[in-house]
């Protein structure tokens, strides 16, 4: 696993040791990153980022490495918490970033925190948990007017449609159903 582009590109990144994290692919990353800096570029000039369910951080991490200001990392997993500060500290982010360990399917309001502009979920795939994030991201308040949201999951278990977002773009690569949404301004 690797850092695909921008500053810290070919950077290593730690992987984890369990088959209970599954990072997302250096394939993967670079075509959604391709789509994300071509589309969607003000998402990634220093904007706040959420990466849940972060795991090893990589896509929060790539986000960074690209421009993103700050990212928050939600992940309820020790291991995952653990690998994702090695991963920090190994980078030098820590200053750019907060980690929360915390289950991303039952987020609490946000609070005075800043919304966010771009959200990463890769979850566990086929168990609607990023379908539930996704609801706990608009009842939490945790999104700015314009936000995006990234979702990966199994193709034969990806949404057409989440509730107060509507989709932008659907592909899949390698396996991999990328779906990404914008908040919907009449929410």
């Amino acid at each position: 696993m690797r850092i695909v582009g921008g500053e810290f590109r070919g950077r290593k990144l730690l992987s984890p040791n369990s088959q209970n994290i599954r990072p997302t692919t250096d394939r993967i990353k670079e075509s959604l990153f391709n789509v994300l800096v071509h589309n969607y570029p003000e998402y990634l000039k220093q904007t706040r980022v959420l990466d849940l369910f972060a795991g090893t951080g990589a896509l929060g991490i790539e986000a960074l490495s690209r421009g993103a200001g700050f990212c928050q990392f939600v992940e309820n997993s020790a291991e995952g918490v653990g690998i994702l500060r090695k991963n920090l500290n190994k980078i030098g982010l820590n200053e750019r970033t907060s980690i929360v360990k915390s289950d991303a399917t039952h987020l609490a309001t946000i609070g005075s925190q800043t919304p966010f502009n771009l959200v990463f979920a890769d979850p566990p795939y086929s168990k609607g948990f990023g379908e539930k994030a996704a609801a706990c991201l608009i009842s939490g308040q945790w999104l700015t007017a314009q936000a995006i949201l990234v979702l990966e999951e199994n193709p034969k278990n990806a949404p057409d449609q989440l509730p107060g977002f509507e989709r932008l773009y659907q592909k899949t690569c390698a396996g991999t159903a990328i779906g990404i949404f914008r908040i919907d301004g009449s929410t």
